[in-house]
């Protein structure tokens, strides 16, 4: 098995060399590319969580922005309006950590104060001065996501020199800048952001070279689930045909480094990860 590296999410610390974890999406907005409109309604968000939690989802991820390739901003109280609630009432019904995908600090701090314990910013702190500050004060968890351009702009013609360098530096640049803002760097996660300004290739290029991509030691979250470089591989444009690829890249990935497994299909992957690392704990 890998060796130890540890995750502090709150009050908890989680050894992810000895299992991995799922995050299941929740995607409140109308234009998600997945499924989009589907969760919009709250009461509808709340029972796809608590359905994810049941299905052993250890982390639900709650986002109220799209950041498909080209989706327009959403403001900070709509954005508000959408993820609140859904948040609130899933505290009070199920004990199961809760994640806010956003990269404005006034939703996280909402987010926060209603009971989610991760911040998962698909900007990396850049996107808003406050949330490495925010971060540091209410000692939440922190992935920090790499993305060339905005959500606008990220796939027009993403270029690189060398990918994997590329996206390792920018790791070990947030990761010295929240030192400097005291973040618990036992609380930092990393994610390569696939599919956010990259190509197919690009992409590839990211998850075969997982372990280069470690930066301080930290954890690797993987989101591959549902996204078109996996239709561009299989030649098909059905949402429903990237499930089978998406559970394998759960278990290789898993076997690979990677850490936590950002997915829409929570029982497919979970028992993908259940059965490689009951293999990964007998290798020698």
């Amino acid at each position: 098995m890998m060796r130890g590296r540890l995750w502090k999410i709150g009050d908890r610390i989680f050894d992810l060399s000895r299992h991995g974890l799922i995050m299941g999406v929740l995607n409140i907005t109308p234009n998600s590319f997945s499924d989009g409109g589907n969760f919009f309604d709250a009461e509808n968000a709340v029972a796809h969580s608590l359905r994810m939690a049941a299905e052993g989802a250890h982390i639900i991820d709650v986002g109220g922005e799209s950041t498909r390739p080209g989706a327009d901003a959403v403001t900070a109280e709509e954005e508000l309006r959408r993820v609140i609630p859904v948040i609130e009432q899933l505290r009070r019904r199920r004990e199961v950590i809760i994640s806010i995908d956003t990269s404005k600090a006034e939703v996280a701090r909402a987010a926060i104060r209603a009971g989610a314990s991760i911040v998962n910013d698909v900007t990396g702190g850049r996107g808003d001065q406050e949330m490495m500050p925010l971060i540091a004060e209410t000692k939440s968890a922190f992935i920090i996501m790499h993305m060339q351009g905005t959500p606008q702009t990220m796939q027009i013609a993403p270029q690189y020199t060398d990918v994997v360098s590329e996206v390792s530096d920018f790791f070990r640049q947030q990761y010295a800048r929240a030192i400097v803002y005291t973040i618990d760097t036992m609380a930092i996660a990393f994610d390569p952001g696939i599919g956010f300004g990259k190509t197919l290739e690009h992409n590839l290029e990211l998850l075969a070279q997982l372990e280069r991509l470690r930066a301080c030691d930290r954890p690797i979250v993987i989101g591959v689930s549902r996204k078109s470089f996996l239709g561009k591989l299989i030649n098909s444009a059905q949402i429903s045909d990237r499930l089978a690829p998406a559970v394998a890249l759960t278990s290789i990935l898993r076997a690979r480094g990677a850490d936590v497994l950002r997915v829409h299909d929570v029982k497919e992957n979970v028992n993908a990860l259940k059965v490689t690392e009951a293999i990964l704990q007998r290798a020698k």
